[in-house]
Formats: C-alpha cells, structure tokens, sequence
C-alpha cells in the first residue's frame, strides 16, 4: 500500500485552515429546546448564591415547577438554608459509606424535599484528602446511575463554586451540561472579579465549539454603588433581580428562614427573579480585562493608576549585592 504524499499534504492543509478559523459568533437566543433547563449559578465564596438559590428553587415550586437543587459547593450550604439548617447527607460521604458496607445507594439515601423542592448535595472531601473538583465528578457519575437523565424536572439548579472554574467546577460549562449559567455578584471587586473569571471561562469554550451562554447577572446585597451593574453593561449580559443589601434579609439568611415565597414581603422580587432566569436566552459574554475591571472602580480603592516600577538585580540581592563578573569576551581594536 502506498501514501499520496501530496494528497496527504493537502489534506493536512485543510485541516490546519479549519482549526484556524474564528467560530461563528452567532448565539442561539430561542429558549432551550430542552424539556427540563440545567442552569448552573456560579458566585465567589460567601456572596450569597446559595442564599439566592435555595430562595429561588422555593418559589419556582411555588409556581408549580418541578425543582431539583444540586449543591456542588464543598461548603454544603445550600440545602441547609433549605432545610432551615439541617444538613442532610452528601452524595459522596453516602457513597464511601455505603460502599464500605456492600451496599448500593438509592434515591431516599441522597435526596430530600422541602415545599415541593428536591434538592442533594455532592459535598466535598475532608481537608487534605483529594481534590473537591474530582469530588464533583464522581459525584455527577453516581447521578447517572441513579438516573440522572430520566429524571422528569423543569429545572435543574446547579450551585457551583466560582472562585474556581477548573476540573469539576467548570464541568457544567467544559461539557455543555448546562444550558446556560447565572452569576452572582455585588459591588465589591473580588465578586466581580470572580464573575469576569466566569464569562472568561464560558467565552473560552465557546471558542472550541461549546454551547453554554450566560443568561445574565444577579446582584447581591446591592447597596446602590453601581459596579456590579456597570460590569453587567460592559459584559452585555442582564440583571436579572438586584436583591438589596436589607437587614430583615441578613437575618432571615442567617437564621435558615426562606425568603422566596408569596408569604413574606420579598415574594415579588423572587417571583421575577423566577420569571427572568426562565426565560433569559444563554448569550455570549464580552469579559473584561484586568485593568477594563478596575476601571469600574474609583482608582483610589482600587490602585488602579498605581504605576510598576521594574526590580533591579541589586534590589533582589539586597547587602550581598555585588558587580557580576561578566563573561563577554572583548577584543582590543586592532
């Protein structure tokens, strides 16, 4: 058998052309076409998205949706706001112990219900002890087997830790496992820092063919500064509810009271919040660059016109700094 070399080069050529082209930046902006909406909501640590989510899930069964909440924070804090601080089993802590009894795991092991909300927690390794995206992983994988993809639900809410969007923390952005994602930040940098790392992440695999859009933005803890919402703009993605920064909501929060129900005085706010994640369209974000992020702040707090001064060698080795011996060799003119 023979090789046609030039045939071989030609192709090899047409290869290289279409992995260099730009893919197409045209977003999909119908509904998702599936029945039940995978939404993943990613935040920094201790901003409020498991607040805003156990809340949600609440009024979305409120509405008559089917909701299953799957906390995929290590913290495990989302159910317990649910279950009024009760924590309840985590996926993985279920699986070591079950499998060292020879034991299968089922349903009734894993998942609760409170107010017509279905909602688990993958948990997360003790400290020292493996990794918490590898723990997501596995934690995805028991859900298949237990059926993960015939369960009939509207939605399914995903409460990811933003602070990191590697490994199994960026799972459902790198593997089109949700439809689209929601952010949550306030007017603080760290937060929309963190939120800018998500668009980053979102428009990364965009570019290598994914489907995951961000629908938009919710603000936490708003106390009316404006950052968080002028970084929305600048990303071109929505609000979908500003949740102000109001001392009935801290408390409530800290004492693992819902909030998202017609039965309170927030109701409305979580009943559009509601409205809005359903029907936001996944769309393409335009993340910023480090210094485009500080320049939504007053450059006093943030040292944005901070000028860098190059270190010398001699800073670097301080008292003991001495001329180096060159190894140059010079000629003497002839």
């Amino acid at each position: 058998m023979t090789l046609d070399v030039p045939n071989l080069k030609e192709f090899d050529a047409r290869l290289r052309d279409e992995a260099s082209e730009d893919p197409s930046l045209e977003i999909p902006m119908d509904p998702p076409s599936k029945k039940t909406q995978i939404i993943a909501i990613y935040g920094k640590g201790g901003i409020g998205k498991s607040f805003t989510l156990a809340n949600l899930s609440h009024m979305m069964a409120e509405m008559g949706k089917r909701v299953l909440l799957i906390g995929c924070d290590p913290k495990s804090d989302t159910t317990s706001l649910l279950f009024g601080g009760k924590a309840c089993p985590t996926i993985i802590e279920t699986s070591t112990r079950k499998k060292l009894a020879g034991e299968e795991v089922k349903i009734g092991d894993v998942c609760f219900k409170r107010g017509g909300v279905f909602a688990m927690e993958l948990g997360g390794p003790e400290v020292g002890r493996g990794c918490g995206g590898r723990g997501i992983i596995h934690g995805f994988e028991l859900l298949e087997k237990l059926g993960f993809h015939d369960w009939d639900f509207d939605y399914v809410l995903l409460d990811f830790l933003g602070d990191v969007v590697c490994g199994g923390f960026g799972l459902p952005i790198a593997r089109d496992m949700a439809q689209k994602v929601i952010v949550v930040a306030s007017n603080d940098l760290q937060s929309l820092y963190v939120a800018n790392n998500v668009c980053s992440a979102v428009e990364y695999f965009r570019k290598l063919g994914g489907n995951v859009g961000v629908a938009g933005m919710v603000i936490n803890k708003d106390d009316g500064t404006g950052e968080a919402a002028a970084f929305a703009d600048a990303v071109k993605i929505p609000i979908l509810a500003s949740i102000p920064a109001d001392d009935d909501l801290r408390r409530k929060s800290a004492n693992y009271q819902i909030v998202g129900t017609q039965q309170t005085q927030w109701g409305a706010l979580f009943e559009e919040l509601a409205g809005n994640v359903a029907d936001a369209p996944p769309l393409r974000p335009k993340p910023l660059t480090q210094d485009g992020l500080l320049g939504l702040f007053d450059a006093e707090t943030t040292g944005a016109d901070f000028v860098l001064t190059p270190a010398s060698d001699a800073d670097m080795r301080g008292k003991d700094a001495a001329p180096a011996k060159s190894l140059e060799v010079v000629y003497d003119n002839v």
